[in-house]
């Protein structure tokens, strides 16, 4: 962003560009602080040292390598787990990880707010590490104490679908467990990221380097946590025992909060001021209350909004007044008595500031783009659920004596992922630089262009290889039901999904995080999860409608138990279609689209121009 000052650009369109002008309006200031502000000594003394940058990293990305690493592995596994141990059949299997998923993937906004608004980043991380612990010692007991679980089924009562689900006390513990696991992910998935950040300064060169490699990293070693929890985690519980295979990484997360707490010397703490969701909530209100209010000519006159400094954190940026949605500019209109003499409000449902008028605004714009990306997760949702079971009615050996764990199947993704990330960033990047003239090679709207067309052309060659995977089973009619070709037919559409999640996950991530200023971000954090809880909810009603809605004429319907009588081809091919108008949404909604950065402002200094596309450093 500090590459913009000092230029006059006019906007441009482009492919994924911005053919919508923006018109940043400079607002008078009150030279008053705001009475607004909460303050904490102690943190105010953190948040003025030094940032400590990558010094801090070897603690932070460490306790989020083990913490993911203990989770992940928990529940790599878990569909087989369901299926398996707990006698599931697939669409419920598919539904109870589906709710949960989407339940935690909602309950980082609440983590959010109360990180936010009360507690900080630090304090949320260290409450929720001990919630996930608790929640893995749970499923540890689950799987070891005999009354918590189903009994096993023999091979008989398997091959006649008989075997005993589990009871509703079961049941309940099982839930139990997943409700610790999901306010560690309240608290941990919406600040990790923001907190890592934090660590470094965006007004020196330094700094703003260490956060643009800090995004490939992050997701790097996210990456490379994948591949062990599906490979040495989920063979220990598939091949060795289930009990090992939750306790390995309940001891992980224990390790996890241990070298969190290491590196708290180091760390830069942000003291909380206030939630972005509050002050967004006041925006609406109070835009409602002066509607009928006639907004100015001339939006540079002098006391008429309500624009006093920024208070807190160094880091924080200033956002001008602007044209877009202007009818939200009246919450900010001073009214007579609704300024004290110190400059702060009587009343903050009665008055905004400028500042939350243009965080409301940044919401409101990056939502059609936010939108497009629940139909792309749809697509990648089905790893873990009807990829798995496709992968255990298929010939699973590598050699004589080792099968390969169905579950294991998504690290073939996250290879893909590991193997691309460094040769796009360090290769690709540095030449598409060269002829489009964008820090990033292509725009961030292109990026996430590109994963979504990659998760249609997933769910196209996963829908082939099952109709060929299904042929193959009932041809050579196998007792068990297993198909005599190897799994390996299924790396095609997960190498497919790799790529997408490449692009479209990590251009969502870094999208959000650079259309929103920094008091936003665990809001941008929190998107990214509602995206996934978005398109979790979805998967349940697609699967629960084509599985009510497909049996016809005395044959099964798609999703049937015995995925050899169904037709999951048919439900790949329904989600590639979905995927086909989601793409041509996005076309739609991505071309008038405008970037955020001409109107931040870094260091209290004005910034006033349009930008162009081509010029924004991406």
């Amino acid at each position: 962003m500090g590459e913009l000052e000092g230029k006059e650009i006019h906007s441009s369109s482009s492919w994924f560009g911005c053919t919508t002008q923006c018109f940043p309006i400079s607002s008078s200031s009150s030279k008053s602080p705001s009475s607004d502000e909460q303050t904490s000594d102690q943190l105010s003394k953190a948040t003025q040292r030094k940032p400590g940058g990558w010094k801090s990293m070897p603690y932070i990305l460490g306790n989020e390598t083990f913490e993911r690493l203990a989770t992940i592995g928990l529940l790599a596994n878990f569909t087989v787990f369901l299926l398996t141990q707990f006698h599931m059949d697939q669409v419920e299997a598919s539904n109870v990880i589906n709710i949960w998923s989407g339940i935690s993937n909602f309950a980082p906004l609440l983590g959010a707010f109360i990180s936010d608004a009360y507690v900080g980043r630090f304090r949320t991380i260290a409450f929720s590490s001990f919630a996930s612990l608790l929640g893995m010692v749970t499923m540890v007991l689950v799987v070891s104490i005999p009354q918590l679980h189903p009994p096993k089924c023999t091979p008989e009562q398997t091959r006649l679908d008989q075997c005993k689900g589990p009871t509703t006390s079961q049941f309940g513990f099982l839930v139990l467990g997943l409700g610790f696991l999901t306010v560690g992910a309240a608290g941990i998935r919406p600040c990790s990221l923001p907190f890592g950040l934090d660590q470094f300064d965006p007004t020196t060169d330094e700094g703003r380097k260490g956060i643009n490699s800090f995004f490939n990293w992050y997701y790097t070693t996210f990456t490379i946590v994948l591949i062990i929890a599906l490979t040495v985690v989920v063979y220990i519980q598939d091949s060795v025992s289930w009990i090992l295979g939750f306790g390995i990484p309940t001891g992980l997360m224990l390790c996890s909060i241990v070298l969190f707490f290491v590196g708290t010397k180091l760390y830069i703490y942000v003291k909380p001021e206030g939630s972005v969701f509050s002050g967004i909530g006041q925006s609406v209100v109070v835009a409602y209350k002066k509607r009928k209010l006639q907004l100015p000519a001339d939006d540079k006159v002098d006391g008429v909004y309500y624009d006093p400094p920024l208070m807190g954190s160094f880091k924080y940026s200033k956002l001008h007044l602007t044209n877009k949605f202007r009818f939200l500019n009246k919450a900010a209109m001073i009214l007579e008595g609704e300024v004290k003499p110190d400059g702060s409000r009587t009343n903050p449902w009665q008055l905004c500031s400028v500042q939350q008028i243009e965080e409301l605004k940044c919401l409101i714009k990056v939502i059609p783009i936010w939108v497009s990306g629940i139909i792309t997760f749809l697509a990648m949702a089905q790893q873990g659920t009807f990829t798995v079971n496709q992968a255990l009615k298929m010939d699973r050996h590598l050699g004589p004596n080792f099968q390969i764990p169905a579950g294991t199947l998504s690290v073939i993704s996250m290879i893909t992922l590991g193997l691309w990330i460094p040769f796009y960033d360090r290769i690709l990047v540095p030449f598409l630089r060269k002829i489009t003239k964008i820090e990033g090679g292509i725009t961030l709207l292109q990026r996430i262009g590109i994963g979504i067309v990659c998760s249609i052309l997933s769910m196209v060659v996963a829908g082939i290889f099952e109709q060929m995977r299904r042929n193959s089973a009932i041809k050579n009619g196998n007792i068990d039901g297993i198909a005599p070709i190897s799994v390996m037919w299924l790396a095609p559409q997960l190498i497919l999904m790799g790529f997408s999640e490449a692009f479209n996950i990590i251009g969502q991530i870094e999208f959000y995080y650079k259309e929103f200023p920094e008091s936003m971000r665990s809001l941008a954090n929190s998107l990214f999860f509602i995206t996934s809880a978005g398109s979790n909810y979805l998967s349940t009603v697609l699967v629960t409608v084509v599985h009510n809605s497909t049996a016809k004429n005395g044959r099964p319907d798609w999703l049937t138990k015995n995925i050899n009588e169904g037709k999951v081809d048919y439900f790949y091919y329904l989600i590639a279609v979905l995927g086909v108008f989601n793409m041509g949404y996005f076309l739609i909604v991505s071309r008038s689209y405008c970037y955020t950065s001409s109107n931040i402002v870094l260091g209290g200094e004005n910034m006033e121009h349009d930008v162009e596309l081509n010029d924004i450093k991406k």
